[in-house]
């Protein structure tokens, strides 16, 4: 990938990236606090003000260097985590299940977000102002549909992993908790092996299509 390239690259997914990964934390402290855990609008993480979720190695310098390395073919990063005290939630086992599905949920809203812009893009006329909205809301579709899905596959920490941990019966909630400390170097395998693309290219691609029919209605 050229220098040229890269920087038009960057330039794109930039916000799309950012909103993707920190608003995706700030739903999860709405939701808990609605659910009566106040952990994390004591701590100010309950906002729509990106620059409170932003890490600086999972949120720029990670997707960075995965963009690099990928050939801006990938990209992968995190906010930091919104502190949820799952004990303070009114009925821990059930609010947990709204609490982890705030996260995909708010991927899903905002790339649905993205959505409508394409089609603003589309409809106005052709200009250097549209041409790269319509690139931006088509790389806000496609990281918001990752980041949605990723996070729905159930393995601990994830948030797929917390909505099945609420619907097993305590006991294996319990034993399936457990598995939590192999969450990351499970994911890491998936990734590095190529079954990430596996399973989620085809959820993505579907993802996009149909919100790419609607918009050209």
């Amino acid at each position: 990938m050229d220098v040229n390239h890269l920087v038009q690259t960057i330039a794109i997914v930039a916000l799309p990236v950012i909103l993707a990964i920190t608003l995706h934390e700030a739903a999860h402290g709405y939701v808990a606090r609605h659910f009566g855990d106040l952990t994390a609008y004591a701590q100010g993480r309950v906002s729509l003000n990106p620059l409170r979720h932003i890490d600086p190695v999972g949120t720029v310098v990670v997707p960075l260097l995965i963009l690099l390395m990928s050939g801006g073919m990938f990209l992968f990063g995190w906010a930091k985590p919104v502190p949820v005290n799952y004990s303070a939630l009114r009925s821990p086992k059930q609010d947990m299940a709204w609490v982890a599905a705030a996260g995909p949920a708010a991927n899903l809203a905002m790339s649905l977000g993205w959505a409508l812009l394409l089609k603003l893009a589309l409809v106005l006329p052709l200009n250097f102002f549209t041409v790269p909205m319509a690139k931006m809301a088509h790389a806000g579709i496609l990281i918001n549909l990752v980041f949605m899905f990723l996070n729905l596959l159930p393995i601990l920490p994830l948030d797929g992993g917390r909505i099945v941990s609420s619907l097993l019966p305590a006991r294996a909630s319990w034993q399936y908790a457990k598995l939590e400390r192999w969450g990351l170097p499970i994911l890491l395998l998936l990734l590095v092996t190529h079954v990430l693309d596996f399973v989620l290219g085809p959820l993505v691609n579907a993802g996009a299509s149909l919100i790419h029919a609607v918009v050209m209605l």
